[in-house]
């Protein structure tokens, strides 16, 4: 399975409301609920409205469309990482699923699933 390296420093954010988010950012994810306006976004796209932020993240893509149906591929990926002492913070698309962990541990992770039969690819 391939890994996708991303090139961006990612924000984790509560923001107050959505209206200054650039929506056409590369990379943005938001999450609403009852609680919270959540966003993770590429640092520099971090909007002025952010009530909360923690800074530091990067990250990579499980590359291709993943079926519905298909079972335990990010759990493998969590597992294996998390039996290394490293953190994940995972996001789920339509298409895919990203994996973002703290800057000082990313290289260590791919390193780690690289060698688990992982291909990490630029």
């Amino acid at each position: 399975m391939e890994l996708k390296k991303l090139d961006q420093d990612f924000s984790v954010c509560k923001v107050k409301d959505y209206s200054l988010v650039d929506l056409g950012a590369e990379y943005c994810f938001i999450g609403k609920t009852d609680e919270e306006d959540s966003l993770v976004c590429a640092t520099s796209d971090v909007p002025s409205n952010v009530v909360e932020r923690d800074d530091g993240w990067k990250g990579f893509r499980i590359q291709g469309v993943l079926d519905f149906s298909l079972i335990g591929i990010l759990t493998g990926i969590a597992e294996i990482l998390a039996e290394n002492g490293i953190s994940i913070f995972a996001i789920s698309t339509y298409n895919t699923d990203y994996v973002l962990m703290k800057k000082k541990s990313y290289q260590k992770a791919l390193d780690i699933l690289g060698r688990t039969g992982y291909e990490i690819v630029e």
